[in-house]
């Protein structure tokens, strides 16, 4: 037989059944309020029970009228004589119900800063009207009030469960629980729990119950119980960071001592403002190392770190060192992103002279399956812009893609001089490399992680997306069969570059759409056939000049001027698109290194030698990826002379 504590109800063969006052003992204790909040949040906590007490705007008639902000808060006996009467109430009948079993419980929790607080309820055969069965509340020890918001409320519900387990664990209908944190309603089904959580859960599984999301402005009630504690704790707690009795004061930095010694035996000039230190050359570089390196500091910018200089020290030039002081920090260049546009100017590949001499690979995957078919090979024509969109079953080998090349594209285009890619493993392979030159194409591959520089089929990708979008979204698993009209949708529009269909610039006439739109005609010459189509092709070739140079105008308005690199130079490199492996993605550094460039193979690529950890890296980089390191001086130079048509006084 458990301890009497355990047990709700209490048998008086006297008195017949009464109520534990331990299980009412949070009204109970219930202290005086001390400020008008205070009185507010008991009225708020006792109007939902106004409509089972008789009379109950005559009876909290002294409370109701020290809330007014017109009065002057001051507790009276009346007043005193209401609280004690209405706490009588909530822990008597008919406010309070003698739980049973067999029918639903409702348990209303709440967590504050200070508490947690919590009411089990029971609707009332006679009336009805949802009633108190218990009160609980409990003031959160120094470790639970660092608990995040919702632990806090987690916790509530375990303290709630526990005190009231005689009830909750044999209850025979599951039971209610109301919170007002929204995110516990999946608490019981969450796969990742920690440790603390984890503990609370299996003590769940003893119960049968469901959580349910209350808004707080319903809620008032377990949290009237749950800050029953704030005065205590703001009591006890000091306000501020300091401890009473204590004062902050003065300190003095090291950096001020050393400027300090080192003026023992330079005089400050007079141009130096008078509540500024003059700082000599040799410990100028220590002074910028402290406004920009120190912790208080945090790397700020070239502005942070001269007002914090600003604010005590003072040399000519110390706007000037200061700037090349943050450009050559190694930290800053590791873990800062840059505003301002990417580096290296547009450098289009070179414009074809005929259609199907210069061809772009590409693949798209993460299609869903469509007659075995789940992936698209992407083959464009760089004059023309036409394009075949290929289905396959899986990714093909190097070996697999020549072969469906030579069966989809020199079959019926014949051979090209060029073929662009990217560097997925089919075209970095040795065999592709060995099949393009038996067929005599160059191999163009993009640079790392710089996918630009295969546009063309990128372009072609995102528009055949677009079309079997439009065409198989209600059955995206027929896309395969959808796939010859979108080619053909591309191939008979118009090119934004061109001016002219795909079809158009490479036949050198348009399919007609209708058999009557035009006439019959006699079958012209080979000779005029051909003459046609080269008059076609430098009309193509023309306005794809035309556009590359408006590109490239309207490109380099959003780009930089890369800086010139050379052999042996040491550079950064950008952590965006590595392969890295850190705990946090978010602190891992924007950059790393510094690598040296082996080789420059044109103003906008460049090959690093990196590291084994990187070896799964492609060695060259497009500049945008890199920055250059900037190192600083070993010693600043004093500023110049007078004499020398400068008006700042020479240093020491």
């Amino acid at each position: 037989m458990p301890p009497p504590s355990h047990f709700s109800v209490l048998l008086f063969p006297a008195e017949g059944i009464k109520m534990d006052p331990a299980k009412v003992q949070a009204v109970i204790d219930w202290p005086a309020p001390k400020s008008r909040v205070e009185l507010q949040r008991f009225l708020g906590f006792a109007n939902f029970y106004r409509r089972f007490i008789r009379n109950f705007g005559q009876v909290a008639a002294p409370l109701t009228a020290l809330t007014s902000v017109k009065t002057c808060f001051k507790w009276s006996v009346s007043a005193q004589g209401a609280f004690d009467l209405l706490k009588n109430r909530f822990t008597s009948a008919p406010i309070l119900v003698t739980p049973d079993v067999s029918r639903q419980f409702v348990v209303e929790v709440d967590a504050s800063e200070v508490g947690v607080g919590a009411i089990l309820s029971q609707r009332s055969l006679s009336d009805d009207k949802v009633h108190p069965c218990a009160y609980f509340s409990h003031r959160l020890s120094p470790s639970e009030r660092n608990y995040d918001v919702g632990n806090r409320e987690l916790l509530a519900i375990r303290l709630a469960l526990g005190e009231w387990r005689q009830w909750l664990e044999g209850a025979t209908v599951p039971f209610v629980v109301w919170t007002d944190h929204r995110n516990l309603e999946y608490i019981r089904s969450a796969k990742r729990l920690n440790a603390r959580q984890a503990r609370w859960a299996l003590f769940f599984a003893r119960f049968e119950f469901v959580i349910s999301y209350r808004p707080g402005s319903k809620n008032t009630k377990p949290d009237a119980l749950s800050r029953l504690f704030s005065s205590s704790v703001a009591s006890t707690d000091p306000e501020g960071i300091l401890p009473e009795g204590r004062v902050v004061g003065l300190t003095v930095w090291g950096i001020e001592r050393q400027v300090k010694q080192a003026l023992t035996h330079t005089p400050s000039p007079r141009a130096c403002p008078r509540n500024l230190l003059f700082v000599p050359v040799p410990t100028r570089l220590a002074v910028l190392q402290w406004a920009h390196s120190a912790k208080l500091a945090g790397h700020p910018g070239v502005r942070g770190t001269l007002a914090s200089i600003r604010q005590r020290f003072w040399w000519p030039t110390r706007e000037h060192d200061t700037r090349r002081f943050v450009a050559a920090c190694s930290v800053c260049a590791q873990t800062k992103s840059g505003n301002s546009p990417p580096a290296g100017r547009l450098r289009p590949l070179p414009i074809p002279s005929r259609p199907w001499s210069h061809i772009a690979l590409d693949f798209v995957t993460g299609l869903p399956s469509s007659a075995g078919k789940t992936v698209i090979l992407t083959v464009v024509d760089r004059f023309s812009k036409a394009a075949h969109f290929i289905p396959l079953a899986k990714l093909p080998s190097a070996k697999e893609t020549a072969q469906i090349i030579i069966e989809n594209v020199f079959r019926i285009h014949g051979l090209p001089s060029d073929v662009v890619s990217d560097r997925g493993p089919q075209f970095t392979s040795q065999f592709w490399r060995e099949f393009c030159r038996l067929i005599g194409a160059s191999v163009s591959l993009s640079s790392g992680f710089h996918p630009q520089s295969n546009g063309q089929a990128e372009r072609a990708n995102q528009t055949i997306g677009r079309i079997l979008r439009s065409l198989s979204f209600r059955n995206p698993a027929s896309w395969s069969e959808q796939l010859p009209w979108a080619e053909y949708a591309h191939n008979s529009l118009p090119s934004s570059a061109t001016g002219l269909s795909p079809f158009q610039s490479s036949l050198g006439y348009q399919p007609p759409l209708f058999s009557s739109q035009f006439a019959e005609s006699s079958v012209p010459s080979a000779q005029a056939f051909v003459q046609r189509c080269e008059r076609t092709w430098k009309r193509v070739r023309s306005a794809l000049c035309r556009y590359r140079t408006q590109t490239v105008r309207a490109a380099n308005k959003r780009r930089t001027k890369s800086p010139r690199y050379c052999r042996g130079q040491r550079v950064w490199l950008s952590t965006q698109n590595l392969p890295l492996k850190t705990a946090s993605r978010k602190l891992t550094p924007r950059f790393i290194g510094p690598f040296r460039i082996s080789r420059v193979i044109n103003p906008v690529a460049v090959r690093l030698l990196l590291p084994r950890y990187l070896r799964r890296v492609h060695t060259v980089f497009h500049v945008s990826c890199i920055k250059p390191v900037l190192r600083a001086p070993a010693r600043l130079p004093p500023p110049p002379h007078p004499c020398r048509g400068r008006t700042h006084l020479q240093g020491p």
